[in-house]
């Protein structure tokens, strides 16, 4: 068993799963169909094709920093000349200075190669939006681990700062099946982020996730 930690930070980050027309969200750390994304744009896979292989495996995120909500309003209007003239309006969500771990479980040869791809990318990466690039490399402090993901994710080296709270919980959103043993003390959650078809299809069903937060142990910051 092994698990790929993909380190996600940079000044701006949007992760929607409910975007429809001239409104876009995100949600407060990054989905699993974002982060697919993500992956198969470093393997060169192109958007009508499948994703299977990459769909299966598990997903968890441990959330360092929290990131603050931020809209950016964007308007454009019909040139003059045009039978009508009007303007719409666009609202977009995303993540101000959010720092996160990604966690993928599976076979380690396909996670080899996502990774080997993450640090040599096919096409340009980013943190959902293609103008959201990210601050650091993804692979910083993460690479392929032996292990199951929740282990992997709890001794991931920290990604807080000299300003941030280092003794503040971390929060986890996790898939069901990735937590063994007692779960009564955990929230469940359903995230609608996982891919059936080619991303071209925009078809995603519901995830089962578990939501927790844990206090830090002894780890290492990330520079």
């Amino acid at each position: 068993m092994a698990t790929l930690l993909i380190r996600l930070v940079g000044p701006m980050q949007a992760w929607g799963t409910r975007s429809q027309f001239d409104d876009r969200d995100t949600e407060a750390e990054p989905s699993k169909s974002g982060v697919l994304g993500l992956c198969a744009a470093a393997l060169g896979i192109d958007r009508a094709e499948p994703i299977d292989h990459l769909a299966a495996l598990r997903f968890g995120v441990r959330v360092d920093r929290e990131g603050v909500v931020r809209t950016d309003y964007h308007t454009a209007q019909l040139f003059p000349g045009e039978r009508k003239t009007s303007t719409s309006v666009t609202r977009r969500a995303y993540l101000a200075d959010a720092a996160f771990w990604a966690a993928l479980e599976g076979e380690r040869p396909l996670l080899e190669a996502v990774d080997a791809a993450l640090r040599n990318p096919y096409w340009p990466l980013c943190l959902g939006r293609r103008s959201f690039p990210p601050a650091e490399a993804l692979w910083q402090g993460g690479g392929v681990r032996d292990g199951a993901l929740l282990d992997v994710l709890r001794s991931a080296p920290s990604l807080r700062g000299e300003r941030d709270d280092l003794s503040a919980p971390y929060r986890f959103v996790v898939d069901r099946d990735a937590v063994p043993g007692d779960t009564r003390r955990l929230s469940p959650g359903l995230r609608r982020d996982d891919p059936t078809a080619p991303f071209a299809e925009r078809r995603y069903a519901l995830r089962d996730v578990w939501m927790f937060s844990e206090a830090p142990v002894a780890l290492p910051e990330v520079g």
